[in-house]
This record gives structure tokens, C-alpha cells and sequence, in this order.
């Protein structure tokens, strides 16, 4: 294989740079007035457009339709437990999952499960949904021929408009001292391993587990020849739910969705992570300007924003020897921001904004990207192209010093960071997943001596996991990790007997042995069920529901797996029709004390072209 060149709008690398490291040691319209039609997204394909930028999927799956049974009934017991193969391939209901490169707004393009990892690739879009339970996966062959023809360039704008309702802070505000190293929940934020390590399960049932939409915010509308912008980000606290739109974010009372405060940036948000400090902290990086057809800028600038006050706190940049840095991934750990790229990665301290390290032009290694939470963990890429081998370090968040390092086999080119305490990476080892998952195996690691704990093997026919190991190191989906164990759901398949529905499990892995515990949580005739974090000893999950009914949140008990409804969403059409296209592959969902929060995580030209009702954010609420 050969180098590469660098990812669309990312500065030139120069070789070898990374930072400085030791030698390596061990109101809006009512969404309950009565239903209207339409709903749908466009259906003709993009014209192919040189790839001066990346360009997310155009659009989510429209709301699932009801089954059509097959020719004949299908045979056997449904699939979940430990020995028992599953049906081969089945996605969300009614979705075709994405093909090669599929990810977040503003990302490279991202060629999983295609031969030799193609480099680079054009970004492509989710295939519609078509009718029926669920759809089989492309194979790498498919999602090369879909990525060929769905090559579009991203070009972003401005222009932004939100609906609001008036209404009073009832909640108490809680703060810790700023920069103290400690970190919480977001709600869920983002899927991947972050969650609640105390004991105690915090999320209980109320009396009256029916929901109610508490607010909606209409989709931004993207400025004239605009196609696609980056809406990544959202976060919980005590009194705001804070959201990204477009150049700017948003704080909205989390009971009301009246507008409480709003950050103005001078260009999009491409990249925020899900961490949050116990004062309420946490990190983006963003594009310094708007971009244009002629300039799409690159992603330089980092800030750190407090989420209570509303306010920007600091804004930095860091070079790799004489050119500024295009960020593609950032996180909060020990009161550190680090953020990484093809150019090495760089971090500040949270509460000053000091620099604590940046790449250095005579290291041969370089920090790809970093997991945050608990510990920080550094993804550093060493060695030329066609001999790469990862390191995952265990990191001081201080001075960047190696605490421990576990080295993968040369050959795995990329790897997300799922959990960092306990330490769990997810790669596509030998690109062997072939579903875009960017899945083949966990890696559970000892982050004291950096000792391999367990592999566990995960087959992307088997399981309905994802990440994104080339650039959003920390972007997972369908997986949560707590207690010492993986959980993790698998695909959709066939209910079997007499019922022609789809449905899935969770099933638990233990982080020491690398074997399945025999747990197993079913989502029932025709839902979809996908873990979000743990809470305590428990997992909650997100029931995505069939075309007839209200998705649900349920609290999974870590050791009987037995289910408790927390929430569950209002049928009526319309509500479930912007629910259906908050799906968990293309959407931030998180739960809290009762609430339910859905958003885009992009805003597109369709919202500004068509007359249907899209969304940005929808929050759900019991009393």
C-alpha cells in the first residue's frame, strides 16, 4: 500500500509529528394536532460533485412501514442466546444501514469494510428504507458501487431559527469548582462507554410512565446552495439542554425548550464530545469562518464552553510545525481537553486554557485521536503506512506521560475508543467486518499494566454495533460498557413461529474473560432495542418502536436483566414520524430524570426546500 494523501480540507502533513511523548513504558408547530401527511425525504440521488469536503448521509430513514409478510413463514427460535447463530444482516427497521464511510457531520470520508481500505474515499448517503421489517446489510462490494455514485461536496452556510415558548427555571442548579478533573454523564452522550460508575441506579420509574413532547426545535435552515452543515452536539444539566445549530449553540430550559442563553461562532461546529465536567464544562472544535465553494476552512479552532452560564470560555489553535491543525476528534479527561488528528494532537488545561502539549516535528509517532471520561486514553499511530501499529496509551492528562501502552498487532489501521475505564478499544481487524460497522473485535485492556484482558470476537453479521475508529474516535452506537461488561446489541432478525416482525437483544460480554455472561435482554415483536450507558448496576436502552407505537426507554437490571419501562412515547403519527427518523446511527439521544432528548446531528437543504415539518430536536418528558 501506499501513503495517502491527507483527508479533504485537512492542512498538509508534514511526517512524523505528534506530541511530545517519553520512551514508552508498560414553541414550534404542535406535534399532537392531528397527523399530516408527508414526512418523507427526497428520493433522487445526488449528482456526483468533485470531493472538496465530505458530506454526511442527506437524510435519516423515514418512519418504519408496516410488515409485509413472506412467502412463508420463517423457522426456528429467535436468535439471542450465546450458542445460536443469528439471521444474517438485518438493520434498524426499515433502514438500510449506511454503506462505506458512513459517520458524523464533517468527517472524512470513512472506508469501512472496503478491500484495502480505499484512501481516500467519497463520502456516501443511507439508502432509503424500504418496506418491511428490516433490510440485509451491504456487503463491500455494494457499498463501493454506492460510494462511487454518491460522491457530494460539502458546502456550508449559515442562517439559523429556532421555536421557543416562555416559561420559569424550576430546577436547582448544582456546580463543582471548575477544572477539578471529575466528569459526569451526559445524559447518555453518544452511546459509547460513557455512563454511571456508582453503585445506585439514579433513573427510577414514575407513577405514570406516558410521555408527552415537551418542546421541539424546528430544523435550521441552511443558507442558498448550501447542502449539508454539521449540527454535532448536545449535552444535559441540572437546568439546560444545550444543542449545536448552525455557527452557534443553543441553551434551552430542559423542562420547556425556552431559549435560556446563545453562544455566536464565527463558522460551523465539526466535532464536540459527549464529556461533560461536574461544573458543567465541555469541549467543541470549530471551523474559524464560514465556508465557502471556494474555501471550506478546516477545523483549527478548540474552545471550551460552559454550559450553564452560556458563555465561551477560551478559544486555542495549535500547529504541527508551521501549519495550524484541522481537529478531528476532542474530549474531556482530569480536567485536560485533548484533541487529535492526522497531524499529531494537542491539549489545554480545561480551567486556564494552558497548552500542556503539541506535536513536535521529530517524533515518528503521532496522536491520532483520544478517549476521554475517567481515564485519557491516546490512539498513537507509529510506523510508516503499510506497517502500522497502533498504540493505546494510558495517558497522564497533565503532562501526557505513559501510564501504560498496549500494543496491537500491525496491520489494524484504525481504533475507537469505547471505554476508557475499564479500557476497551473497538478495530476491523484484517477489515474483515465487511458492514461498515467498523467492527470486527473488542479489545479489553488492563489501563494499570496495559496487558491484554480479553479479545472479543464481534461479528458484523451478529451484532448492531458501530464506530468510528478512522476519526470520531469516540463516536459508538448500539454498545454501552459498566460493571465489567460489554453490552452490546445484536442485529435484527427474524422473530420466527408465526410472526413475520423483526427484533433484537442486548447480550453481555465479560470484560475479563472475553465470554458472554448469558444475559440477554429481548426487545420484543417488532422493537429494536439499543443500550445508551449504564446507571448504576443497570443498563438503559432505547426501544426503537415498530410503525404503529411510541418508542420506549427501559432500565435493564445488571443482574437479572429483567426490564422496567421508564418512558414510553405518544403513537399518534405525527409525533412518531419525527421520532422514526431520530435514529441512533444518525442522532444524539439522551436520558435523564425523566426526560427524553433526539436530535440531528446535521441540517440539510431539504428543510429550507420542502414544505414538510423537519426537525432539529425533539424532547420527551413524564410527569
Amino acid at each position: 500500500m501506499t501513503q495517502p494523501p491527507p483527508p479533504p480540507n485537512q492542512p498538509p502533513q508534514q511526517p512524523g509529528f505528534g506530541p511530545p511523548q517519553p520512551p514508552s513504558t508498560p414553541g414550534g408547530p404542535d406535534l399532537n394536532k392531528a397527523p399530516e401527511p408527508g414526512y418523507g425525504y427526497p428520493q433522487a440521488p445526488q449528482a456526483p460533485q468533485p470531493p472538496q469536503a465530505p458530506q454526511p448521509p442527506a437524510a435519516p430513514p423515514v418512519a418504519p412501514q408496516p410488515p409485509v409478510a413472506p412467502p412463508s413463514a420463517p423457522q426456528g427460535p429467535g436468535y439471542g442466546y450465546p450458542q445460536q447463530p443469528p439471521a444474517a444482516g438485518y438493520g434498524y427497521p426499515g433502514q438500510q444501514p449506511p454503506a462505506a464511510g458512513y459517520g458524523y457531520p464533517g468527517q472524512q470520508p470513512g472506508p469501512y469494510g472496503q478491500p484495502g481500505y480505499g484512501y481516500p474515499q467519497p463520502p456516501t448517503m443511507p439508502m432509503q428504507p424500504q418496506p418491511g421489517g428490516g433490510g440485509k446489510k451491504f456487503n463491500a462490494q455494494a457499498a463501493i458501487i454506492v460510494s462511487a455514485v454518491v460522491a457530494i461536496a460539502l458546502i456550508v452556510g449559515g442562517g439559523v431559527w429556532y421555536a421557543s415558548s416562555s416559561g420559569k427555571d424550576d430546577d436547582k442548579k448544582t456546580t463543582a469548582d471548575s477544572g477539578d478533573g471529575k466528569n459526569k454523564t451526559n445524559g447518555g452522550g453518544g452511546g459509547g462507554g460513557g455512563g454511571d460508575n456508582s453503585s445506585e441506579a439514579k433513573e427510577k420509574a414514575p407513577a405514570d410512565t406516558n410521555s408527552k413532547v415537551l418542546f421541539q426545535v424546528p430544523a435550521p435552515k441552511t443558507p442558498k446552495d448550501v447542502t449539508t452543515i454539521s449540527t454535532s452536539g448536545s449535552w444535559l444539566t441540572d437546568t439546560v439542554y444545550a444543542k449545536s445549530g448552525i455557527a452557534e449553540i443553543v441553551g434551552y430550559d430542559r423542562a420547556k425548550g425556552t431559549e435560556k442563553w446563545t453562544i455566536d461562532l464565527p463558522g460551523p461546529v465539526c466535532e464536540a464530545t459527549h464529556r461533560v465536567t461536574e461544573d458543567n464544562k465541555t469541549a467543541i472544535t470549530f471551523k474559524p469562518a464560514m465556508p465557502t465553494k471556494g474555501n471550506p476552512q478546516a477545523c483549527t479552532q478548540v474552545a471550551v464552553i460552559d454550559l450553564e452560564a452560556g458563555k465561551e470560555l477560551w478559544t486555542k489553535t495549535a500547529k504541527s510545525g508551521t501549519m495550524p491543525i484541522s481537529f478531528n476528534n476532542v474530549t474531556i479527561s482530569g480536567g485536560t481537553v485533548a484533541a487529535g488528528s492526522t497531524s499529531g494532537g494537542a491539549a489545554w488545561e480545561v480551567a486556564s486554557g494552558e497548552q500542556l502539549w503539541a506535536p513536535t516535528t521529530s517524533d515518528s509517532c503521532y496522536d491520532s485521536g483520544y478517549g476521554g471520561g475517567e481515564k485519557l486514553v491516546a490512539v498513537r499511530k507509529c510506523g510508516s503506512y503499510d506497517q502500522r501499529q497502533l498504540h493505546i496509551q494510558n495517558i497522564d492528562p497533565k503532562s501526557g506521560k505513559v501510564i501504560a501502552e498496549y500494543k496491537m498487532d500491525e496491520g489494524i489501521e484504525y481504533a475507537a475508543v469505547v471505554s476508557t475505564d475499564p479500557l476497551v478499544v473497538a478495530a476491523d481487524v484484517n477489515e474483515s467486518a465487511g458492514d461498515g460497522s467498523g467492527i470486527s473485535d473488542f479489545f479489553s485492556i488492563d489501563n494499570k499494566t496495559g496487558k491484554l484482558r480479553a479479545r472479543i470476537s464481534a461479528p458484523g453479521d451478529e451484532f448492531g454495533a458501530r464506530c468510528d475508529g478512522i476519526y470520531k474516535l469516540e463516536k459508538c452506537s448500539g454498545l454501552a460498557v459498566g460493571n465489567d461488561r460489554l453490552y452490546i446489541a445484536t442485529e435484527e432478525h427474524e422473530v420466527g413461529g408465526e410472526s413475520y416482525s423483526q427484533t433484537n437483544e442486548i447480550v453481555a460480554f465479560d470484560l475479563a474473560t472475553g465470554k458472554q455472561t448469558g444475559q440477554r435482554a429481548d426487545a420484543g415483536d417488532s422493537y429494536t432495542i439499543i443500550p445508551l450507558r449504564t446507571d448504576g448496576g443497570n443498563i438503559l436502552a432505547y426501544k426503537r418502536p415498530p410503525y404503529d407505537k411510541g418508542g420506549q426507554i427501559v432500565s435493564i437490571d445488571g443482574g437479572t436483566f429483567e426490564q422496567t419501562t421508564l418512558m414510553e412515547n405518544p403513537a399518534t403519527e405525527t409525533v412518531r414520524d419525527v421520532e422514526s427518523r431520530m435514529s441512533p446511527e444518525y442522532s444524539e439521544i439522551l436520558f435523564s430524570r425523566g426526560g427524553l432528548y433526539m436530535s440531528d446531528i446535521y441540517a440539510s437543504d431539504f428543510s429550507s426546500t420542502s414544505d414538510e415539518k423537519e426537525y432539529l430536536v425533539i424532547a420527551f418528558g413524564t410527569s
